[in-house]
């Protein structure tokens, strides 16, 4: 699993993220987002819920919401008959200390399946390692508290090195440390398969197309299928 090539133009692209994903021409305001997303839990009958916690990735950044990998866990779940309601809390420029800060937002009802992919703008900053993973660990305890029945899914993510080799090789190390640590379901690399291929981003080179949220779908269902 090489995800740090082709490197040259996997690093000229990337420095657009934080630009792209903190825009806020296109975005609502985090609090408008988060009341919507949990009004929806709220307003919309149905006995489990899979709750997807995430950034831009999550979020469907580029296109339309139905499209993002979420909304095709969705269109999954509907086409065999299953009665589970998805909920995408994904946005865009969002690092691990704004989704702990917003996680309240989306536990007014209990989520049967809930998907962290969170860190992956923390690594561009440069945050704190220790940091990261010590707020990835208080969103999982804090739902672990409030709903000791919900299953957690932790959806690993990986960097490219210009923050250094040993930066970039203890990020990775943060989500399989942290899933055996908790006990949780892990799912390696959200982007197994996307990352890098320019053909399977947008222009901005690290958002998925999509034809890539397809193959994240891919990558991510095993896991959703196993849990329901």
């Amino acid at each position: 699993m090489n995800i740090l090539k082709p490197i040259a133009s996997f690093l000229a692209v990337f420095a657009l993220l934080w630009a792209s994903s903190c825009s806020s021409s296109n975005e609502k305001s985090t609090t408008n987002q988060a009341e919507e997303a949990a009004e929806e839990t709220q307003t919309i009958p149905s006995d489990k819920t899979i709750l997807f916690f995430g950034n831009s990735l999550t979020a469907g950044y580029g296109i339309e919401k139905d499209d993002a990998f979420p909304g095709l866990i969705q269109q999954r779940l509907d086409s065999l008959g299953l009665d589970y309601r998805v909920i995408n809390g994904g946005l865009s420029g969002e690092t691990t200390a704004g989704g702990l800060n917003r996680l309240d937002w989306f536990l007014e009802d209990e989520p049967y399946i809930f998907v962290l992919e969170l860190g992956g703008n923390d690594g561009l900053r440069g945050i704190e390692l220790s940091e990261t993973k010590s707020n990835l660990e208080k969103i999982i305890d804090k739902v672990r508290t409030k709903y000791p029945s919900t299953k957690i899914i932790l959806a690993g993510m990986q960097i490219p090195p210009n923050m250094g080799p040993e930066y970039t090789n203890e990020f990775q190390t943060i989500y399989p440390e942290l899933a055996k640590e908790k006990n949780i379901t892990l799912i390696p690399f959200l982007l197994e398969g996307v990352a890098g291929d320019p053909e399977l981003n947008l222009p901005d080179g690290i958002h998925p197309t999509e034809e890539g949220h397809q193959i994240v779908f891919e990558t991510v269902w095993p896991f959703i299928e196993k849990e329901i």
